[in-house]
């Protein structure tokens, strides 16, 4: 009964000085647009989505290294670091083996087309569930014979072949010929392990050297039968490198951890010489630093505007005081007015971040990328809401509190 009453009340509060309401709405709806983008962002990168639907039991190998002393050798993981040492381990289901996106040219009707290529193998299809367009991928027995055959994206079909069809036709890539078998759904480059233009079986590589290289230029995917499977795995793959022979006495260790690919990044920007992992949380403190400075000046701002706002009604304080109003009432019903001004800037800033999300997307600044606002990024926007409404509404509340009953009646502001 009382909460319905402060929400009554706190829906007339708002209105009853417009522009008061109406600057307070545009800081929280364009803050929390920004910061709704930012997550979505976030979001379409690391979030499960087609065609990785499997991250839950899924970690990647996707950097390694050899450390000396006084030396250090990054790279992306070899073909036989992955073969030798990543295959048939503990728990692990399947090993998928795929290049980096290697750029190649081809030319047809006397144009030159750009794409990228990448060469793998028959478990990679099985690990990833990529939405077919035409035909299927190529099989163990296509990687087995070094099969001259390709599956390729919508929009290199297009490129290619117009509107139509690309089964069993030819295309020429980096000096080879394959037959496309199948046509898959775009991909955008924020998905690392499942974007491409092109993808041919690894075996149809030029030469054979990168059988015998420990760093190299693949990622591998192991599928685990669950999660909890994770730290044994981990474990496991660490112990098998110790073995890993140096290629000269500058190097003393080779390291190629298995980790999700938000932890590959937390290593990227948090690991070191000494400690090749990132520490995901590193990652999380900065994220969530950066967005609590971004939210510190807007909140400022609300706070004194609800400052000036609140002080502005200390009759009304006193009035309520003197018939035993408490504070923590009184407390209580400023921030339930605050909460609801930020939510109706919510409502706004998220009608305004899926127009902001849907202009991104068809621009396509980021290529096949289509930025939405689903459940996560609204369950985000809503508690960030709430916790916008919180934080500038408690200390606005705290100050009116204080006021003394006399003081107030005389419309005392301080």
């Amino acid at each position: 009964m009382m909460l319905r009453n402060h929400l009554t009340l706190a829906w007339r509060v708002l209105w009853r000085r417009p522009f008061f309401t109406a600057t307070s709405l545009f800081g929280i709806s364009f803050t929390l647009v920004v910061l709704m983008v930012a997550v979505a962002l976030l979001d379409h990168i690391f979030a499960p989505m087609a065609p990785e639907v499997r991250q839950d039991r899924t970690l990647g190998i996707f950097r390694a290294r050899f450390v000396g002393e006084h030396s250090l050798w990054n790279s992306a993981a070899g073909y036989r670091m992955l073969d030798r040492y990543a295959r048939n381990l503990p728990g692990v289901e399947r090993l998928g083996i795929v290049s980096v996106p290697a750029e190649v040219h081809s030319y047809t009707s006397g144009r030159r087309i750009e794409s990228f290529l990448r060469r793998a193998d028959a478990d990679y299809w099985r690990i990833l569930d990529f939405d077919f367009l035409e035909g299927g991928p190529f099989t163990d027995q296509d990687v087995a014979g070094g099969s001259a055959v390709a599956v390729i994206s919508a929009a290199t079909r297009e490129r290619f072949f117009g509107n139509a069809s690309a089964m069993g036709r030819t295309i020429t890539a980096d000096g080879q010929s394959f037959r496309v078998i199948g046509v898959v759904s775009n991909v955008p480059a924020t998905r690392p392990v499942a974007s491409g233009d092109i993808f041919v079986p690894l075996t149809t590589a030029k030469t054979d050297a990168y059988r015998q290289e420990l760093l190299g230029d693949f990622f591998g995917l192991l599928l685990a039968r669950s999660s909890s499977e994770f730290p044994a795995i981990k474990a496991e793959l660490e112990s098998r490198l110790k073995s890993v022979e140096m290629p000269d006495r500058e190097y003393d260790r080779f390291e190629a951890p298995a980790e999700t690919y938000f932890e590959s990044v937390a290593g990227q920007q948090f690991g070191t010489k000494e400690d090749v992992r990132g520490h995901p949380e590193r990652l999380w403190a900065a994220m969530a630093l950066v967005g609590c400075l971004f939210l510190l000046l807007p909140t400022v701002n609300l706070v004194n505007l609800n400052v000036s706002r609140i002080m502005e009604r200390a009759s009304e304080i006193g009035v309520r005081k003197s018939f035993g109003a408490s504070s923590w009432t009184l407390v209580g019903q400023f921030v339930v007015e605050n909460v609801c001004l930020t939510l109706v800037g919510g409502m706004i800033g998220f009608a305004l971040s899926g127009a902001v999300l849907y202009a991104i997307s068809a621009a396509e600044i980021i290529p096949y990328a289509q930025l939405r606002l689903n459940l996560r990024v609204f369950l985000y926007g809503f508690g960030l809401s709430v916790l916008f409404g919180l934080i500038s509404g408690v200390y606005p509340a705290w100050r009116m509190s204080r006021l003394h009953p006399v003081a107030a009646l005389r419309g005392a502001a301080r």
